[in-house]
């Protein structure tokens, strides 16, 4: 696929795919847009443990999305997203290859200006490093967040690199972006601490255990703090999501996550990504699928908000 250098004349920093996510609008002047929520694309993978190549995810998940851009209504929501909420998409950041301090710092900069500017952010990875400057952007406008977040692995590791995608959510809590006593880590099913304050819910008894059950755990612990919701695909299943750096069986159905993403509505989240998409690895494109329609799905929470 060609990428046309667009751009904005005042702040070059963003590039085009040939469409944007759901045949939503380009967008390359996000900042004073009239847009509500934005979409950007990490296309970074510098951070990741495992195989490489979620650099491609973004543009997986804005390739096949187009076979979702036909319904009027996502079922088994009853309304048309475009009815009641504004979305643009302003294409992938550009940041110097090579140099992972210099997208953290573009990326971190993106976000604070989008939020500034009253939009919020729903971003597209790239490896799941790219979380961490998003949350100090976020952190900065929202304060101390909760954090939902879905994944085979915790992410809390504090034996890796500055730039580590297994790391985030031990730096998060250490810099004061989020309260771990207030956060949800759900799917796990690799080693991970104990005593690190998060609420974790391994991927044996997401499994097991009831939908209803879990969402009022997980509303129960979140309270009314701002949530930042980040899924990475891996906690999907390999079955329902092969296309991805570091696989892990055992994981949820793309059924039962949806049904989990869906209770969530009812929460203050203020900020959202999909990661770790490595379409290199994918079959029939169906991780980029389940990305694209879990990015849809936490767009319809937010629609839903404005329907009631």
């Amino acid at each position: 696929m060609t990428i046309n250098t667009l751009g904005n004349q005042q702040d070059n920093s963003l590039v085009s795919n040939a469409f944007g996510f759901l045949r939503f609008p380009l967008n390359f002047q996000p900042y004073s847009s009239d847009a509500e929520w934005v979409i950007t694309g990490v296309p970074f993978d510098m951070a990741t443990s495992g195989r490489s190549g979620s650099r491609h995810g973004p543009a997986a998940i804005r390739q096949v999305s187009t076979n979702l851009a036909w319904e009027s209504s996502r079922w088994p929501w009853d309304f048309k997203l475009r009815n009641h909420l504004n979305v643009v998409d302003c294409g992938d950041l550009v940041f110097d290859f090579g140099d992972a301090q210099n997208m953290s710092d573009k990326l971190q900069a993106h976000a604070e200006k989008l939020l500034a500017s009253g939009k919020r952010m729903l971003s597209f990875g790239g490896d799941h490093f790219i979380t961490l400057p998003l949350l100090r952007a976020h952190a900065k406008h929202f304060g101390k967040m909760a954090l939902i977040h879905f994944d085979a692995h915790s992410d809390t590791y504090p034996n890796g690199s500055k730039f580590d995608h297994g790391t985030m959510f031990y730096h998060a809590p250490n810099e004061g972006l989020i309260d771990p006593h207030h956060s949800v880590q759900i799917g796990i099913r690799t080693e991970h601490g104990q005593d690190d304050g998060f609420t974790v819910l391994d991927a044996a008894q997401v499994n097991d255990r009831d939908v209803n059950d879990l969402v009022a755990q997980i509303k129960e612990k979140v309270g009314d703090m701002p949530v930042y919701l980040t899924f990475d695909i891996d906690c999907l299943d390999p079955a329902f999501a092969p296309g991805t750096g570091t696989p892990v069986i055992g994981g949820l159905t793309t059924d039962r996550a949806l049904k989990l993403l869906r209770g969530l509505q009812p929460l203050n989240i203020v900020g959202m990504d999909v990661v770790e998409v490595a379409p290199a690895y994918d079959q029939s494109e169906i991780t980029a699928l389940a990305g694209a329609t879990i990015a849809l799905e936490m767009l319809y929470l937010q629609a839903a908000k404005k329907t009631v």
